[in-house]
């Protein structure tokens, strides 16, 4: 295939030509490759908002994760950085995070696939269905998921914490097991890999943690409501509730914490 072009256009317009499949206007992501960009990216990054404001979805995220996933930055490029910016201990962890996911990667190869765990949400792995629903796949569920699901066919990007919000609706609203959501995932994600991919949704499900992770509305409009104020308000009522009420009802078996 062709490798030199004159701009991004030029790249754009030639795999348009080459995979008329994916000639979708949105299908080309926005994010721009290369060292240089990498480099510019790392440059931005506001390490003294970081912590208090990204569990918003319109925080300071830093948008690196694409360039460490393919490469363009290694985590050790990223590690200094942020040591010699005295970047806040939060920061540090969460890269801490993901060499540890590399490291068991590393370790058990396509066992990442495999349940680390049993399920803590009181049902076993059989009461979870192998296959995503369309409506999931298309983004058509009906509820404030669907936002976020658009943002993941559009753009192959999604806000860590609404990966999150996704994860647990797959596998604790729909009763989807995580590998099928880990798979949806990798097919749309530009930054996905099977390590931070796969032991995250793992994470929500509970097989790589002591209790499964799930949110309610208004954990929703805390972090979500600036960004997507009026959809949400209108499409919240399967996550209505106190977070009691919410665990009686999605996980009537489960033993006490």
């Amino acid at each position: 295939m062709k490798k030199d072009f004159e701009n991004r256009e030029a790249l754009v317009d030639y795999l348009r030509e080459q995979f008329p499949a994916c000639s979708h206007p949105k299908s080309v992501s926005e994010v721009k490759g290369g060292r240089s960009q990498a480099l510019e990216r790392l440059d931005r990054v506001k390490l003294s908002q970081y912590a208090r404001t990204r569990n918003q979805l319109d925080g300071d995220v830093t948008h690196l994760s694409p360039y460490i996933r393919h490469g363009v930055l290694t985590l050790a490029e990223v590690r200094d950085f942020a040591v010699e910016e005295n970047a806040p201990t939060k920061f540090l962890q969460e890269l801490a995070w993901r060499d540890f996911y590399q490291r068991i990667y590393a370790d058990i190869g396509d066992g990442i696939w495999d349940d680390v765990e049993p399920y803590k949400t009181g049902f076993p792995a059989s009461a979870y269905s192998h296959d995503l629903p369309e409506d999931i796949a298309s983004g058509e569920t009906g509820t404030a998921m669907d936002v976020f699901i658009k943002n993941l066919i559009e753009t192959g990007y999604v806000h860590n914490h609404a990966r999150m919000y996704l994860a647990a609706y797959v596998v604790h609203w729909r009763k989807i097991r995580w590998q099928a959501g880990a798979r949806w995932f990798l097919t749309h994600l530009l930054d996905g890999d099977p390590a931070s991919n796969n032991l995250s949704w793992q994470w929500v499900a509970s097989t790589f943690s002591h209790k499964p992770y799930y949110f309610n509305a208004d954990n929703l409009r805390r972090y979500a409501g600036s960004v997507y104020p009026h959809l949400l308000e209108a499409r919240l009522e399967p996550f209505e509730g106190s977070y009691e009420e919410l665990e009686a009802r999605l996980f009537p078996h489960k033993e006490p914490s």
